[in-house]
């Protein structure tokens, strides 16, 4: 029966040993105040100490860095399968890294925010008072919190509030690496209190973790949940802080400098994609300290992980962060994933191959898979139906395109073997989008733990997202151009990210084993320090430059609004040096063909009905209008950002 009050404890409870409690909204109550509101207070405290110091404490930048290192450490934690809550401490460390504060500041902020607890806490005086006088009768009585805090700062609330004595033990979810959510917790209070669950009573507010989750494990609960009116308040109350915090941003971008007039692809570089790189290696940096209580390798696929490493190291060495994850380049592609998931038979491979061979024949599919020279007969020129590829490989005809992928799979698990073991997590870094490499080889290897990062995440295919929830676009996470999220931007021209990444190197299609044993790629050597992905690359240039003049992460913070704007003019309403300067000219459509695509179509002698009409044919349309339509191109372009606004909104209603 679910208990609602705490009526059960005015009598006498002969057959529990043990009472835990939850601590906040049951033993500690709050005040109507949101935890972002809590959050600015303590950042705006933080400021004045770090200015009474002489430091520089500006307090956007210190709320902007805490959010972002306890959503990336959440979402490290959550993704990699971890239990138990992040530690408050490791956040603090984390930020104050960021900024290039000094590390002995971390209790000092840990301070004011048990502080600011003290004055948006109080009491449950009846509840205590029945607690002491079971504890009196001889129950003793614990307290059990999913909690960023340790036991020592609990203990330092709950006798801030209740005086010594009330609790016997405190067990906090962020030291056991434990949670109430998963059960976890209140295995290790049975465990370490010696009771058996049918004699354990649990008293909290969370309908799942507090009553739920326990219930099933034959403990006693009792739910007490927080009242409407009081969850109604501390919500507006958040929206309050937020209406204000965005207005007090609005002032300080409106007062910041633009950049100034670009003169090449170097500057380009340096001041519109400097800082937006930054902030992702930044990104990368804080989900990979999360990660580091699991063994595990940050891999950098080939190639735009090539050039993301590249840049990510730079990061890490000028300001001096912290990391002791293995990192390493991995030989990998779609194609390579395509293998591996081919050989298990995942529907998965077929999805991708449907969509990129629609106009190729089963030996064209098959002679790109297998990567030899083969003989087939007629029936196999017919155009390609994935729902009957496996049929078709499984024929005589096929054997030796499956002997070759299976050869090729071989390869590419030793390789995968020299870098982590099989129970590590693999922690993919790529630019992206819709995460095919993280889908295929989920789906081949499902003994491995394959998550990916990468820049941003989209699912422009329309396929299956089940792979969505090991893949994080660290950037941007939208499926739409949105002219009110200025990030969504590169989601127009999403070619110039590859681009800006990539080094002038294949893609991995085949694998071999060399002389010494070790795998190789037909791509060469792509670790870390053996091609520099700059070269040639003076967009990649300028952003290390402009890593490499970082003071801190602040720095970026500071710098990140103007370069995003600037980079969205010259997407949406490109000027003669913005299509100079972001041009990629040809590019390779991958998966094991040699085809290339040109970005911009030549329409020289074209008539203008016909250069009006190949619009659409152009990966980046709005640097078409501006090369063929300059005079028009003030009246078109308009009309491009209004069609992608109705496309959102559209979108929204068919939700």
């Amino acid at each position: 029966m679910l208990r609602r009050n705490l009526d059960v404890l005015q009598s006498p409870l002969d057959a529990v040993g043990v009472i835990s409690t939850d601590v906040f909204d049951t033993l500690l109550l709050r005040q109507p105040r949101s935890q972002k509101s809590r959050m600015m207070e303590g950042e705006q405290r933080f400021a004045r100490l770090l200015r009474e110091q002489g430091l520089r404490g500006n307090v956007e930048e210190l709320l902007q860095a805490r959010l972002m290192a306890e959503k990336l450490a959440y979402r490290a934690l959550n993704v990699g399968g971890g239990v138990g809550e992040v530690r408050l401490t490791d956040i603090v460390e984390r930020q104050l890294a960021m900024l290039g504060l000094p590390a002995r500041l971390r209790d000092k902020r840990i301070d004011i925010e048990i502080a600011i607890e003290k004055n948006s806490l109080y009491a449950n005086g009846p509840l205590a008072m029945a607690l002491r006088q079971h504890r009196q009768a001889g129950i003793r009585i614990v307290a059990v919190s999913d909690t960023a805090l340790g036991a020592d700062r609990l203990s330092e609330l709950i006798n801030y509030f209740h005086g010594p004595g009330l609790v016997d033990a405190i067990y906090s979810s962020a030291e056991l690496l434990a949670s109430k959510r998963s059960g976890s917790l209140f295995s290790a209070v049975l465990a370490s209190e010696k009771v058996s669950s049918s004699r354990l009573l649990h008293i909290g507010d969370d309908e799942l973790a507090d009553h739920t989750v326990p219930h099933r494990m034959g403990i006693q609960t009792v739910h007490v949940p927080k009242g409407r009116l009081r969850r109604l308040a501390t919500r507006a109350d958040g929206a309050r802080s937020e209406v204000m915090r965005s207005v007090q941003r609005r002032l300080r971008r409106s007062g910041r400098s633009r950049i100034s007039i670009l003169e090449d692809q170097t500057a380009f570089g340096r001041e519109v994609f400097g800082p937006i790189v930054a902030q992702f290696c930044l990104n990368i940096w804080m989900y990979a300290r999360q990660a580091e209580a699991q063994s595990g390798t940050l891999a950098f696929c080939a190639r735009g992980g090539v050039g993301i490493r590249q840049a990510f190291e730079h990061l890490v060495t000028r300001l001096g962060l912290p990391l002791s994850l293995r990192r390493d380049n991995i030989l990998v592609s779609r194609l390579v994933a395509a293998r591996i998931a081919l050989e298990s038979r995942s529907p998965a491979v077929l999805d991708e191959l449907a969509r990129e061979f629609a106009g190729n024949s089963f030996a064209e599919v098959a002679t790109f898979l297998g990567g030899g020279k083969y003989t087939f007969p007629p029936a196999w020129d017919a155009p390609f139906c994935s729902s009957r590829f496996f049929d078709t490989l499984d024929s005589p005809a096929g054997h030796p395109v499956l002997a070759d992928v299976i050869e090729q799979n071989s390869f590419f698990r030793r390789h995968l073997d020299t870098m982590s073991d099989v129970r590590d997590r693999v922690i993919l870094c790529d630019t992206g989008l819709y995460g095919s490499t993280q889908r295929l080889l989920a789906a081949g290897m499902p003994e491995r733990r394959f998550e990916t990062i990468q820049f941003a995440r989209c699912n422009y295919k329309g396929l299956s997202e089940e792979h969505f929830s090991k893949l994080s676009g660290l950037i941007v996470e939208d499926n739409l151009y949105n002219p009110f999220k200025v990030e969504t931007v590169i989601l127009r021209y999403w070619h110039i990210i590859e681009r800006l990444f990539e080094p002038s190197v294949p893609s991995v299609r085949m694998l071999s084993l060399g002389s010494d044993g070790i795998v190789e790629g037909n791509c060469g050597n792509i670790a870390y320090g053996k091609i520099d992905a700059s070269a040639g690359n003076p967009l990649l240039g300028g952003v290390l430059d402009y890593i490499d003049d970082l003071d801190d992460g602040a720095q970026v913070m500071r710098d990140i609004p103007a370069a995003w704007v600037r980079l969205k003019q010259a997407i949406t309403n490109p000027s003669e040096l913005d299509v100079l300067a972001l041009g990629v000219g040809l590019r390779s459509v991958d998966f094991g063909r040699p085809d290339t695509i040109n970005i911009l179509n030549r329409t020289d002698k074209a008539s203008i009905a016909q250069q009006l009409r190949s619009v659409k044919s152009h990966l980046w349309r709005e640097a078409a209008i501006a090369r063929d339509f300059p005079r028009l191109k003030s009246a078109l372009l308009p009309v491009i950002e209004l069609a992608h606004i109705l496309r959102g909104v559209s979108a929204r209603f068919q939700r």
